[in-house]
């Protein structure tokens, strides 16, 4: 899920998702994902403890090799803690839920490359498909739901999910630590070598990151 707003009163309500609260999120078998935001402090549903928060990252390369050099904060990458939704058993060290979970590149400099097969048009009145980089949570939610499910051993529940990731969370062979970088303007967040408010437990690495 790319989208997201402000918390509201009534998002940690239980009514079978006749109206839109955590609830809409607890299908058997279905693992959620939603973006954490691209701006300073949280989102719902980013926010809801029924799915894993995806914040961002950017990507640093040698401007000549074009060589990876490290990755860092998305300065723009949202996260903080929720003032509605209680602290789920999967967290500890935080009194209520939060997010982000995990992380993947984010950044539009840095970020995913797709084909627009829509023609665009031209300063000189031709039209024809081309490659753009697009950025944002947005791109970080479908990606590491995309991870999760060629793995092909996700878990039953997004609960289950996030236990399993907070349990191996500073495992090296599980996740990859963001220890550099800030993010969200005048929050005061920054990327640390435990779990943070920009990037969560980190990156995941390969398939066994999940």
């Amino acid at each position: 899920m790319s989208w997201g707003s402000g918390e509201f009163i009534g998002e940690n309500a239980n009514d079978g998702c006749l109206t839109a609260d955590d609830s809409c999120f607890t299908t058997p078998g279905v693992v959620y994902f939603a973006a954490a935001g691209d701006s300073p402090g949280v989102i719902w549903p980013g926010t809801s403890p029924n799915v894993v928060s995806a914040g961002g990252t950017t990507i640093r390369r040698n401007p000549t090799t074009f060589n990876f050099i490290q990755e860092a904060a998305w300065v723009y990458g949202g996260g903080g803690e929720s003032t509605i939704e209680p602290k789920p058993s999967y967290q500890s060290g935080v009194p209520n839920r939060a997010v982000p979970d995990l992380s993947f590149d984010a950044d539009p400099y840095t970020g995913v490359w797709v084909y627009d097969t829509f023609p665009i048009p031209t300063l000189y009145g031709d039209e024809w498909p081309e490659w753009i980089v697009v950025g944002g949570t947005s791109v970080s939610a479908p990606s590491l739901a995309g991870i999760v499910n060629a793995a092909g051993s996700f878990a039953a529940s997004t609960n289950a999910e996030l236990t399993t990731i907070y349990h191996n969370q500073g495992t090296a062979a599980y996740f990859t630590r963001i220890p550099n970088g800030f993010c969200g303007f005048y929050m005061g967040f920054t990327a640390g070598p435990n779990w943070d408010f920009c990037t969560g437990v980190g990156v995941v690495n390969s398939y066994t990151g999940k």
